[in-house]
């Protein structure tokens, strides 16, 4: 825009207007919130407008007005979130069960937060015993025994830049009474150290870089539940035996042929971990070479790259993880002497 030089009158009235409209913009722009990522708090903006002129005896002249400076404020937001793609599994009395989070800055200024967890929330089946925070020390995202460090709150707070993400791990005991199927829930709390508040709320200088810090649209305060799922796998075991003699019968005379047949059936949910079959050869009997055999397939005596044997006094069978819902069973023979 070209303005007509008038006399001081009207220059004075020029700059004027001119210092209005710079100030308003400048304002508004201080009011749209801030985002992470964004103009860091405690950044300073400044502007100058410049008005330009015809002169009357030909040429043109302008004019600068006043430098507008603000100091960009901090924006106090902070996220949690559950990482554990689904409820953590463990057994009813299992100690140090694992949920993970991240907790994420989402302002534009360096904060600290102090960590806290809730377990009695209810709408659960159990309270997890919460045993310890733990902040991922070395920055990989997994559980380092040893390595990461637990959290003891106003020692060792977290800080993060804008943006900036940690992992944490809530360690938890599983009550033994928990029953299979049960689910237990667990809270993570991160407070803004600054302060927090309905958002919008101001606390004069105390913002990075002198400023103000407002609290954003989180209140300063974020949180995330994790679940803990409890899979009890049991196992039923049944022995049997089948008889034949010599003769054809099933008479229990000497030189009968015993049949023994062990069934491990798996109930429950989850895995029952390590299933290993034993039994001995009974007094007045001897073992049969050769007869042992697992879901129908033969194994061999000795202790090899199979999972069964046979030590000279009983048989073993190592049947390892079995799932719930599955039977395996174990047949071998003895003849009475």
């Amino acid at each position: 825009m070209r303005y007509q030089a008038l006399g001081a009158e009207s220059s004075a009235f020029v700059k004027n207007a001119l210092l209005a409209a710079a100030t308003a913009v400048s304002a508004a722009a201080f009011a749209a919130p801030a985002e992470a990522a964004g103009t860091a708090a405690g950044t300073t903006i400044s502007n100058v407008a410049t008005a330009t002129y015809d002169l009357p005896g030909g040429g043109s002249g302008s004019v600068q007005s006043n430098v507008v400076t603000l100091k960009v404020d901090e924006l106090i937001d902070v996220t949690v979130a559950w990482r554990d793609p689904s409820d953590v599994i463990g057994t009813a009395g299992a100690t140090g069960q694992l949920l993970s989070f991240t907790i994420t800055n989402g302002g534009n200024g360096n904060e600290s937060y102090t960590l806290g967890t809730i377990a009695n929330l209810g709408g659960d089946d159990f309270d997890p015993a919460i045993g310890a925070i733990v902040l991922d020390t070395n920055g990989n995202g997994a559980y380092d025994p040893g390595v990461d460090t637990v959290y003891v709150p106003g020692t060792n707070d977290p800080q993060l830049t804008p943006d900036q993400s940690v992992a944490v791990f809530v360690l938890s005991a599983l009550p033994l009474a928990a029953t299979d199927g049960n689910r237990g829930r667990a809270e993570l709390t991160a407070v803004s150290k600054t302060g927090t508040g309905t958002p919008g709320t101001s606390f004069a200088g105390l913002g990075q870089g002198g400023g103000n810090a407002v609290i954003g649209a989180t209140g300063g305060k974020g949180l995330a539940d994790g679940f803990y799922k409890i899979q009890k796998a049991s196992v039923a075991f049944l022995k049997s035996a089948a008889i034949a003699d010599p003769f054809g019968g099933a008479s229990q005379v000497p030189g009968s042929i015993i049949t023994y047949t062990l069934a491990a059936t798996v109930s429950g949910t989850g895995t029952l971990a390590n299933l290993k079959i034993t039994d001995s050869v009974p007094s007045g009997t001897s073992y049969k070479p050769g007869s042992l055999t697992l879901d129908g397939g033969a194994l061999t005596d000795a202790a090899d790259a199979d999972p069964g044997s046979f030590a000279g006094t009983g048989i073993a069978v190592n049947l390892g993880n079995v799932a719930s819902g599955a039977t395996r069973t174990v047949t071998f023979k003895v003849k009475i002497d």
